[in-house]
């Protein structure tokens, strides 16, 4: 045994290959830092990818979707494309549908929400005003709201100092619009070449790495697609499953605006944890301004939603696919949303997922290539012992 394999630590991170190992995290940095510097040079290719994502992101998501149901038909005997024609035009069908039917009375309580919501907001100042001027917290309040009218005194020049920042807001919506549009454009061409040629796309790209390594690379493969097609499919069920319940139990204790807001509930629940939050907040400051026995009916309908939610539905449609722990959930969307906003939030728990399945995967290939730990030190522990 050389000098390089004379103590386990060494020997667990590969013996001689340990030098190998540092000089190539050492090439990686200088590769990070010259980037760094010259990062300018990738700013076509940024613009590219940002131009490109959402379009290939909806694809995605209603490629996942509509996989079993192509694969379904295609079992019985229905050739692919005819397949994915027949099923691109059910599913344009149910959208016109949705549009002629919900869409128009969502319209009409979206516009009233809009109307009364202003006075639902006095309302509950108001409300909360009084209740804390006769509380014991009427002190600390006093001197708050003190403090409120000198900002509010500064107001105007906070206006006029961000003022000329318009333009640019003016122009971030613009472009944020025309990505949209691109998007709704482009979603069908790019998600009937999905459907028809989707599955093929793997075995191309495994076929560009060297046979040695493509066992690796489809497990890789198998287990993305395994975690991307769970977490979507299940994903929509759950959040169809909190719009209907939300709805039901919002009609049972005359809550206003009950459609709305349960559609607000079934499309923030993609997001874990904070979607509820998000969901349940204008459902509260309606229901404050109604009554205190309406603030405690909504409370009872929210509470059963997210029990029947996270006993009931979700482990039996997600399951344990995900295998995330909580805490490491919320860390996830925490960092996601400081870096990335709300796109990073919606996408932080699949991307997630996706990156533990490539970092565990290259653990255990590095464990199988390099690391004769185990061995090592089984034949070690034996040649001490004689």
């Amino acid at each position: 045994m050389n000098r390089w394999d004379s103590t386990p630590v060494i020997r667990f991170f590969g013996g001689r290959k340990l030098l190998y190992i540092l000089g190539v995290l050492l090439i990686v940095g200088l590769n990070i830092l010259v980037y760094s510097n010259v990062g300018f040079i990738f700013d076509p290719f940024l613009i590219f990818v940002q131009t490109v994502a959402l379009p290939l992101i909806l694809s995605v998501v209603v490629y996942y979707l509509l996989r079993p149901i192509i694969n379904l038909l295609e079992s019985w005997r229905v050739k692919r494309i005819w397949g994915i024609l027949i099923t691109l035009l059910a599913l344009v069908g149910l959208i016109t549908l949705m549009v002629v039917l919900i869409i128009p009375f969502l319209e009409k309580q979206l516009i009233s929400l809009a109307e009364e919501l202003p006075r639902y907001l006095r309302d509950l100042i108001n409300t909360t005003d009084q209740w804390l001027r006769n509380s014991m917290f009427s002190g600390y309040y006093t001197n708050l709201f003190e403090d409120a009218d000198g900002v509010l005194n500064q107001l105007p020049d906070y206006i006029s100092s961000y003022a000329s920042q318009t333009v640019e807001g003016i122009t971030s919506i613009i472009t944020t619009v025309t990505n949209v549009v691109v998007a709704i454009v482009t979603l069908p061409f790019i998600l009937f070449y999905l459907l028809k040629d989707g599955h093929h796309l793997p075995e191309t790209i495994i076929k560009l790495f060297p046979p040695k390594t493509r066992s690796e690379v489809t497990s890789v493969f198998k287990g993305i697609d395994h975690q991307l097609s769970a977490y979507i499919q299940g994903q929509i069920i759950v959040s169809f499953c909190i719009g209907i319940m939300m709805y039901i139990g919002f009609l049972i204790i005359g809550l206003e605006y009950a459609l709305l807001l349960a559609a607000i509930a079934s499309v923030t629940s993609v997001v874990p944890y904070l979607g509820p939050v998000i969901a349940i907040t204008p459902a509260l400051i309606i229901s404050i301004v109604t009554s205190p026995f309406m603030v405690l009916k909504l409370l009872f309908v929210w509470t059963v939603v997210q029990l029947l939610e996270g006993k009931f539905i979700s482990p039996q449609i997600m399951g344990k696919s995900l295998h995330i722990h909580p805490v490491t959930i919320i860390f996830v969307l925490l960092t996601a949303g400081h870096l990335f906003g709300v796109v990073g939030i919606i996408l932080a728990i699949p991307g997630y997922a996706i990156l533990k399945v490539f970092v565990t995967h290259m653990f255990l290939w590095f464990q199988r290539r390099y690391n004769r730990f185990v061995e090592e030190e089984h034949q070690y522990s034996i040649d001490n012992s004689k």
